[in-house]
């Protein structure tokens, strides 16, 4: 263990921890939702994942995701390999500088346990949910999350035992209602939340 790993096991006990980061966690989108939710994955003691985004960083981006004003320019996925290393160094992070689609969506996530569903384009969450959602994977998906004000709206959705929606599900990101930092890392964090709270207590049951 580094020392970022002895620092989570405080927390955690060397067991769990251990047991966490045998996880595989697949995050579509490394923008606002996918750069946050990586955030504080990494945070929870999370090891393994796989970043899939073809986008790169503007200064428009720096109201909310985890990025620099050095890292413009930058591929996000690239860019946050670097920020999530800068946490924990051993992390084992696969990134994919590409669009994710239907015909690719198997090859870069099908080895994962956990799908966080972080996109802007409805069509491309669809594709998402209707391909891994059959499969038992844990799923995190989320909607609506605009603008300011009345965080506490932003509720957990538990669909089904691996399927789980978080947002007020009406206030989309627009130019009425821009996507601004606190309600965009609250649902960031709801999705890290679940995946935490899901294996705790599976480990725990298991015990």
């Amino acid at each position: 263990m580094n020392r970022a790993e002895q620092g989570i096991a405080k927390y955690l006990g060397k067991d769990l921890l251990r047991q966490l980061q045998r996880i595989r966690i697949g995050i579509a989108g490394a923008g606002g939702l996918g750069s946050n939710c990586a955030m504080h994955l990494v945070r929870s003691g999370f090891r393994q994942f796989v970043l899939a985004d073809f986008d790169r960083i503007e200064e428009s981006n720096l109201n909310r995701q985890f990025y620099f004003m050095e890292q413009t320019g930058k591929s996000k996925v690239e860019a946050l390999c670097d920020n999530l290393q800068s946490i924990n160094p051993d992390l084992d992070i696969t990134a994919h500088v590409k669009e994710v689609s239907r015909e690719n969506i198997h090859d870069l996530f099908d080895g994962c346990d956990v799908i966080i569903e972080a996109f802007d384009d409805a069509a491309a969450k669809k594709a998402l949910v209707e391909t891994f959602l059959p499969t038992g994977k844990l799923l995190v998906t989320a909607s609506g999350m605009g603008g300011t004000g009345n965080s506490d709206e932003i509720k957990t959705r538990k669909v089904r035992d691996n399927f789980y929606i978080v947002g007020d599900m009406k206030t989309e990101c627009n130019a009425e209602t821009p996507p601004f930092s606190p309600r965009v890392a609250i649902c960031a964090a709801k999705q890290a939340d679940i995946v935490l709270s899901h294996y705790l207590n599976k480990f725990k049951e298991a015990e």
